[in-house]
C-alpha cells in the first residue's frame, strides 16, 4: 500500500486541515509497530506488573480517555496525540480481548463473533450517519468520533483474532504472523489492481494489522516452550516505542512537513 488511499469527498470540510495522516507505506509500518506494542504493553500491565484483566483495562480506558480527548481538541494533524491514541486502542484492544476470553469464559470464536459484528455495526452506522465512511481525509467531529470507535472495537477483534489463530488452530505466534502478513500482502494487492471500494481494503488492512501485532508481541514475549523468544515485555514494549518514535521523525524530516503531516 505505497500510494496513500484517495480521501473521497468531504462536502461539509471546506479547506479545513485532516485530523489523521495519509495511509501511506509509512503510515502501515508505524501502524504494527504501535499493535506490537500495545501488545506487549497490555501484557506487562496485567502480567508483567500484575495488575490482572479488568484493573489493567480500567488503567488503559483512562490512558484512551485522556489520548483521545487531546487529540480530538487538536486543530489538525499531530503525529504525537494521533499515535498516543492508536497505542491507546491496541493496549485497550489487548486487555479487553484477555477480559473477554478468559476472565469472563466466551473463548477466542465467541468473543472474535462478537467483535466482527460491533465493528461492521459501526460501520454501518457511520455510513448512515454521514452518507460516508472516511479514512485519511477526517476534518469534522463527527467522523473522527467513528473513525476512533470504529479503531477501538477493530483493535479488540485483532487481538482476538491473533489469539484464536496462534493458539486455538495450533499455528502458533510464528506462524500466525505469517497467516495475517499474507492477508494483508492480499489487501494491498487488491487495493492497487481491483476496484474494490478503498474504504473496505482500508479497514480489512486495518484490522489484519492488530493480530498482526499481536502475534509479533507474542512471539516476542511468550517463552520459549511455547514457541516465544521470551524476551521480558516491558524492554520489548520500550523497543516498539523507539522504533515508531524513529519511523515517524525520520518520514517527517523526509518529507519535509514536520509534524503537522506524519506517515
Amino acid at each position: 500500500m505505497n500510494r496513500p488511499i484517495h480521501r473521497g469527498t468531504h462536502a461539509d470540510d471546506g479547506d479545513a486541515p485532516s485530523k489523521v495522516p495519509p495511509a501511506t507505506l509509512a503510515f502501515w509500518v508505524v501502524k504494527i509497530l504501535a499493535t506490537t506494542l500495545g501488545e506487549t504493553g497490555g501484557d506487562a500491565l496485567s502480567m508483567t506488573l500484575e495488575l490482572g484483566y479488568a484493573v489493567s483495562t480500567l488503567v488503559v480506558l483512562a490512558f484512551f480517555g485522556i489520548a483521545v480527548a487531546v487529540q480530538v481538541r487538536a486543530r489538525r494533524y499531530n503525529a504525537a496525540f494521533y499515535w498516543a491514541v492508536v497505542v491507546a486502542t491496541t493496549t485497550v484492544g489487548t486487555t479487553t480481548s484477555d477480559y473477554f476470553d478468559r476472565t469472563l469464559g466466551l473463548g477466542y470464536v465467541k468473543s472474535s463473533l462478537i467483535l466482527l459484528c460491533a465493528v461492521v455495526a459501526v460501520l454501518a452506522v457511520w455510513h448512515r450517519s454521514t452518507g460516508q465512511i472516511a479514512v485519511d481525509h477526517i476534518t469534522t467531529k463527527k467522523h473522527e468520533t467513528f473513525y476512533w470507535l470504529t479503531i477501538l472495537v477493530s483493535n479488540t477483534l485483532g487481538t482476538a483474532l491473533g489469539d484464536f489463530v496462534a493458539t486455538s488452530t495450533g499455528l502458533g505466534f510464528e506462524r500466525g504472523a505469517l497467516v495475517f502478513a499474507g492477508l494483508i500482502a492480499l489487501v494491498a494487492l487488491a487495493h492497487a489492481f481491483t476496484r474494490w471500494p478503498p474504504s473496505t481494503l482500508f479497514w480489512a488492512a486495518y484490522v489484519l494489522t492488530r493480530p498482526l501485532g499481536a502475534t509479533l508481541g507474542d512471539t516476542l514475549t511468550k517463552p520459549t516452550d511455547d514457541g516465544g523468544l521470551a524476551l521480558g515485555r516491558i524492554s520489548s514494549s520500550l523497543v516498539m516505542a523507539g522504533a515508531m518514535i524513529g519511523v515517524i521523525a525520520l518520514t517527517s524530516l523526509r518529507s519535509g512537513r514536520g509534524s503537522s503531516k506524519g506517515p
